[in-house]
């Protein structure tokens, strides 16, 4: 047993990780609807990392990085553009349409790869598994940086999301923000288990709380049951745990949808 604990601590710590950053980044995103914001910028992250494939060997290498984020950089721009003319194009629109494209794009990339399937694979559950110490430790460096411009600039960022009309730069510097931290994600955990983290406990906690804090709260306590959950049945089940904390997830909010529905009960 105490194997399989020192095994599963870097794993199960960096979930932690990626619950403190994107629990509360979810709220933000529900505030805004643009539920699949996650999802399209995880994309195009995967597209950039993919892409970079063709000239680097290595997928952990600076070179790689930095092209999946110089790619969410410009997908964030894009949909900050999108607000400001929400009147002629509906943002949720352009969101849905450049992940469509990221998607299509990591395909045709893919398929001049060697190791295309294998990368296809990681790219979607990601391998959280494989994680060092130093990974965790240089993605919680990451995310503390930009969980501090927010903290700064709190008012500015909640007053946003809650849409009231701000200079643009506030929406250009929360989806560039918002980018950093889903490249650095995806890299490790995947698109499909980055989406589960952002969106599922941010629709929990706003079913069942109403205060910001509570809901956060919530968020980060759901994710680590899930997370120490997840990584122990992945390990006694052999089966991939970014897929397993996927499915754990997202079977949640589908669990209460019934729950309410045979049970009579109305939310408003």
């Amino acid at each position: 047993m105490q194997e399989v604990l020192i095994f599963l601590a870097a794993p199960t710590v960096m979930c932690l990780v990626l619950a403190v950053i994107h629990c509360y980044l979810g709220l933000h995103v529900l505030a805004r609807g643009v539920i699949f914001v996650d999802l399209s910028l995880a994309q195009v992250a995967s597209f950039g990392a993919t892409f970079a494939l063709l000239f680097v060997d290595e997928h952990d290498s600076l070179s790689s990085y930095l092209i999946s984020l110089l790619a969410t950089f410009l997908a964030a721009g894009l949909f900050a553009l999108a607000r400001r003319f929400e009147h002629k194009f509906s943002q949720e629109a352009v969101i849905g349409i450049v992940y469509a494209m990221a998607s299509a794009a990591v395909v045709l990339v893919v398929d001049r790869l060697a190791h295309g399937a294998e990368h296809l694979k990681e790219a979607l559950v990601g391998q959280v598994l494989w994680v060092s110490w130093a990974e965790v430790f240089k993605t919680a460096m990451i995310y503390a940086i930009v969980g501090a411009v927010h903290y700064k600039f709190r008012d500015r960022f909640l007053r946003a999301s809650a849409g009231e009309k701000m200079h643009w730069i506030w929406d250009f510097l929360f989806y560039a923000l918002f980018g950093v931290v889903i490249t650095s994600s995806t890299h490790i955990a995947g698109v499909l288990m980055v989406f589960s983290f952002l969106i599922v406990p941010a629709i929990l906690g706003s079913v069942f709380f109403k205060t910001t804090r509570a809901r956060l709260l919530f968020g980060w306590s759901l994710s680590a049951v899930v997370s120490v959950i997840g990584m122990f049945l992945s390990y006694t089940l052999d089966v991939p745990v970014g897929a397993l904390i996927v499915v754990i997830f997202t079977s949640l909010p589908i669990l209460a949808l019934l729950y309410f529905s045979l049970t009579g009960l109305q939310r408003s």
